[in-house]
């Protein structure tokens, strides 16, 4: 049975990738590898084996095109509306939290935050099928 392990995005600049995910996320860095001409950089939280993957292409000084095919990745909260204010209070810029209904049963409630790099990220709280 295969496993997820991690994902992998391309940023620009790593110090504020990694803070951005560190105060939006409390993701630390695992391990942070450099090699000629590029650095991984595996961000983790203490919850999870799965790891996001930041990629740092040397000399590289123009954002990346997202495309149009890239969606989002998510994260799963105990508390939405406190993670929600701590956002706002640390500067994050989230989006309104919205409600996703389903045959008149709440399916999920999120709000949407950007990275510094613009890839959008959903935070959810636990609930049915979102734990």
């Amino acid at each position: 049975m295969a496993k997820a392990i991690h994902s992998m995005i391309r940023v620009l600049d790593e110090a504020r990738s990694v803070d951005f995910y560190r105060r939006a996320f409390g993701l630390e860095i695992a391990t942070r590898l450099a090699f000629d001409g590029f650095t991984l950089v595996y961000l983790k939280s203490a919850e999870s084996d799965f790891e996001l993957e930041l990629t740092v292409n040397g000399g590289r000084a123009e954002p990346y095109a997202l495309g149009d095919g890239y969606g989002h990745i998510a994260f799963v909260v105990d508390d939405l509306e406190a993670e929600h204010a701590r956002c706002v209070a640390e500067g994050l810029a989230p989006n309104a939290i919205k409600e996703f209904m389903r045959e008149g049963s709440l399916l999920a409630k999120f709000f949407f935050i950007s990275d510094p790099d613009g890839y959008k990220i959903e935070v959810l709280q636990k609930h049915g099928r979102y734990r």
